[in-house]
Order: structure tokens, then C-alpha cells, then sequence
């Protein structure tokens, strides 16, 4: 498998999101600001119905595009799903005119080409030694941008390394930008400091029942779920807005399964795994925040009150080669890639005697498969009835990855997700478009949703030195 197509599969296809595509200035006719946009495979995969994200601009596929396409077309992961999507999105509007006028997209769109470049370009000839996909790619854009002077002519690629590669040839090129977040640094946090409270209000959180409306506190419209530090001076509290109820309640500091948080961020994690009527929560920050593992005890805490826990991350092989390279059966090439989560639950392990009944428990609970510690992909196809699954690693997967896993909630079900926003470990995402950032940003305000972002490392302070420094 060449280079390329190892870069494509590792490009997952995401939610896909209506996009206002960039336009003229109003001063221009119609025709100058219609934009003709040539896109790259790995776009398809990333989000099959992109077609429908460019307005009144026409869009071209290139044949090449096509012929990567059916390298995709089988087999059962996600990316080779959407492939045949876009396939048979292409089939329904299949006819001669795809090749030549092109086929209108609808009513106030565009219109969608195949298009195949010229045998031969000697601009691309005479700057690239090899006769690869991306060259012809670019020969196509390279032959587009001579041939249609009525308007901008641009590449959309998700692709860094070939966007540059166009730019050097002074063609147009553009990440494909649908879901995408407009601010990270804005990013809603899940819990905020408040300096300055009466310490009288403070001190009703210690009495019962432990609860002050916001307005008394002159906070208006909390975010449902959204967690507070409260202070003045030396005095504090910690505080969850219960939508429920309208007020904001007392938290504690709870321990799960032997491990007590070491801060208020951790605090509020627990806390949102633990509390009723949130199916859903997202814990962010970078390595050593305890994020993993405070949701692996707090998902034993209440191994009574589900069917299953499942601990699942999504594989990224090292330096984008395939799961092929590495030796040995399927185990043994993806033990590495679990080897993480399975030293979480070694923590957990570890805060306990050999022979004492917690470890009894999680034995039982291995053997039986009640804790299953697993790939994502493995989950597919299977029951998520009354089952705590956490998915970890979460800023590797699309925004369409995380829709599908969410969407397979049944009833009982609480879904936490883990990861680093800035730690992203695939090609064609980043800290903008990984489906983590998505999430959050799109769930918040949501009644059955909890966030917490973990700022401070507890692993060891030359773990919280090293990550603050290097």
C-alpha cells in the first residue's frame, strides 16, 4: 500500500455540517463570485455528503479521486462506509453530464464534474520527479485555473503537505473547514471560579440542605451541569448548577473505588460521572490530569448499577503505519495500544491488598467480561444497553465517529469521553475539528451533559514540571 493511501486511511470520516463557503465582494457580479472547487479524496472520507457544503459554487471531483475511491469501497470500518456513500451518491446523479456541462446540486447550488486531467503538465513535470495522485491532482487544478477565467479555481484538501505543494505552484488551496471551531481558547470549560461571595452564602452550602439559588450569588442562567468554585479569602465551596432543580448544590469530594481527588477539577469530574440524569460527560486537559482513570473508578464505584463497563480508545498507529507492520496475531499487535488503559486499572489494583475482595471483584468482572477493556472498533455491533462505556483518546476520533458511538446509547447507558484537545495523533484533524472539541462545544447547555476541563497535573510533580516546560 503506497504512502498515500496510508494517509487517507487514516483520515476518518466526521458529522457533516452545513458551511457558508466563502463569497465575493457584493460589488461583483454573480458569475465573478461563483468559485469552482476541486477536491481532494481524502474530503470525501472525511465527510461524504461535502458536496452539500459549498452553496452556489460548482465543485470538482477528479477522476483520479474516483480511483482512490475504490481502494476504499470494502471492508468494515467507518472510513470504507463512507466511501461507498459517496459512491452511490455519485451513482444517482450519474449520466453523461457529469463528464461534461455537470449536474445541478439543486435549486441556488452549483453544479457537480468529473473531471480528468490533461495526460501531461509541465508545470507538475517539471516541479515533482514522481507520477503520483496528488501530482495529477494538482495537473487538474494546474489545468482548471488556465482553462475557467470567470472565477477563482481552489483546492480543498485535508491534506497540509499537498495544500503547500499547490500553493507553490501559486494554485489556490484551502483545508475543508465544515464543523470546524471557530476559537478553542473559548472553549466552554465546565466550571468557573467566583471570587468575592458573601462568606454567609458560603456557609449555607455546609448546612442543609446545602443548596443557593444562582441569583443570590448574582449568577444569572448557568449552563445546566456547569460547576463552581466558590470563595472568599480562605473560605470556599464547591457547587454544581442542577438544572432539576434551579439551584446550585454542595459538592463533595467523593472517593471511587480507592481513588480520591486531588483537586476541585477532579472533584467536579467525579461528580458529573456520578450524578444522576447525566448520560453523557466529557472530561478534557493534558496527560496526567487523572482523566482516565478517576472515570475507570468512578465507572467501578457503580459496577452494581450497569450491565457492562466498557474501556475503549481508538487505534492510531505510530508514524501512520498499519497495524500489518507490527508482529505476531491481532492480540498481540494491539496489546501496545491498550497497554495504557490497562495500567489505569493497575492503579486502581494497586490500592489494594492481593488477596483482599476488590481484587476479587475486577478478576471476576475481566473473567466474565463485565469489564472489558477493548479497541473501539470492537464495539461496533454491540449492545450498549445499561452499559458504562468510556472512550478514551477521544480527540482522535471525527466528529461523525463520536455521533455514531453516541447514537448507540440504549436505555441506562452513560457514555464518558477522555482525551487531550491539543494531543491529536491523525493527520487531518486538529485541536479545531476533532470530534472531542465538537462535542463539547455542541453539547453544552444540554440537560443531560456534564463537562469538566482538568488543568492540574496529578501524576507526580516531575510529570506536571515536564508537561508545563517541555
Amino acid at each position: 500500500m503506497n504512502a498515500r493511501t496510508d494517509e487517507i486511511r487514516d483520515s476518518d470520516p466526521s458529522i457533516p455540517v452545513a458551511r457558508e463557503a466563502r463569497q465575493g465582494s457584493p460589488d461583483r457580479t454573480q458569475d465573478e463570485q461563483r468559485k469552482l472547487f476541486i477536491l481532494d479524496t481524502n474530503v470525501l472520507l472525511y465527510d461524504y455528503n461535502c458536496i452539500d457544503s459549498f452553496q452556489e459554487h460548482d465543485v470538482v471531483i477528479p477522476i483520479t479521486v474516483l480511483e482512490e475511491l475504490d481502494e476504499f469501497k470494502k471492508g468494515s470500518d467507518l472510513i470504507n462506509f463512507h466511501a461507498r456513500e459517496f459512491i452511490r451518491t455519485l451513482d444517482k446523479l450519474a449520466g453523461d453530464r457529469l463528464f461534461t456541462e455537470g449536474v445541478p446540486l439543486g435549486e441556488g447550488r452549483g453544479k457537480l464534474f468529473v473531471k480528468t486531467a490533461e495526460p501531461r503538465s509541465d508545470l507538475i513535470d517539471s516541479a515533482f520527479i514522481h507520477n503520483k495522485a496528488d501530482n495529477r491532482i494538482l495537473a487538474l487544478a494546474d489545468q482548471m485555473r488556465k482553462t475557467v477565467r470567470d472565477r477563482s479555481v481552489i483546492l480543498i484538501s485535508k491534506d497540509i503537505n499537498l495544500r503547500m505543494k499547490a500553493k507553490s505552484l501559486g494554485i489556490p488551496a484551502e483545508d475543508y473547514e465544515t464543523g470546524k471551531i471557530a476559537n478553542v481558547e473559548e472553549l466552554y470549560t465546565g466550571c468557573r471560579t467566583v471570587e468575592g461571595v458573601d462568606p454567609a452564602q458560603i456557609a449555607r452550602f455546609y448546612e442543609s440542605p446545602g443548596s443557593v439559588l444562582p441569583v443570590d450569588l448574582g449568577l444569572e442562567q448557568p449552563v445546566p451541569h456547569q460547576y463552581f468554585i466558590l470563595r472568599n479569602g480562605s473560605t470556599s465551596a464547591l457547587a454544581v448548577f442542577n438544572p432539576g432543580s434551579g439551584m446550585l448544590e454542595r459538592v463533595s469530594k467523593q472517593r471511587v473505588y480507592g481513588i480520591d481527588p486531588r483537586n476541585a477539577e477532579q472533584a467536579f469530574a467525579v461528580d458529573a460521572m456520578l450524578r444522576n440524569g447525566v448520560q453523557l460527560v466529557t472530561l478534557t486537559g493534558r496527560a496526567g490530569t487523572g482523566k482516565t482513570l478517576l472515570a475507570l473508578a468512578a465507572a467501578l464505584e457503580q459496577r452494581r448499577s450497569f450491565r457492562q463497563i466498557y474501556l475503549a480508545r481508538p487505534v492510531v498507529p505510530l508514524g501512520n503505519r498499519d497495524l500489518g507492520y507490527l508482529p505476531g496475531d491481532v492480540k498481540s499487535k494491539l496489546d501496545p495500544y491498550m497497554q495504557p488503559l490497562w495500567d489505569n486499572l493497575a492503579v486502581i489494583r494497586n490500592r489494594f491488598s492481593a488477596d483482599g475482595q476488590e481484587q476479587r471483584q475486577i478478576a471476576d468482572m475481566l473473567e466474565h467480561e463485565k469489564l472489558h477493556i477493548t479497541p473501539l472498533a470492537y464495539i461496533r455491533g454491540r449492545s450498549l444497553d445499561r452499559v458504562f462505556f468510556i472512550v478514551d483518546e477521544a480527540q482522535n476520533l471525527t466528529p461523525h465517529e463520536v455521533k455514531t458511538i453516541i447514537t448507540r446509547a440504549g436505555e441506562g447507558t452513560r457514555i464518558v469521553f477522555t482525551g487531550d484537545i491539543y494531543q491529536i495523533d491523525t493527520p487531518y484533524l486538529d485541536s479545531q475539528s476533532n470530534g472531542l472539541t465538537y462535542l463539547v462545544d455542541k453539547m453544552r447547555g444540554q440537560s443531560l451533559y456534564a463537562h469538566v476541563n482538568l488543568v492540574k497535573g496529578e501524576r507526580s510533580a516531575l510529570a506536571e514540571l515536564a508537561s508545563t516546560l517541555l
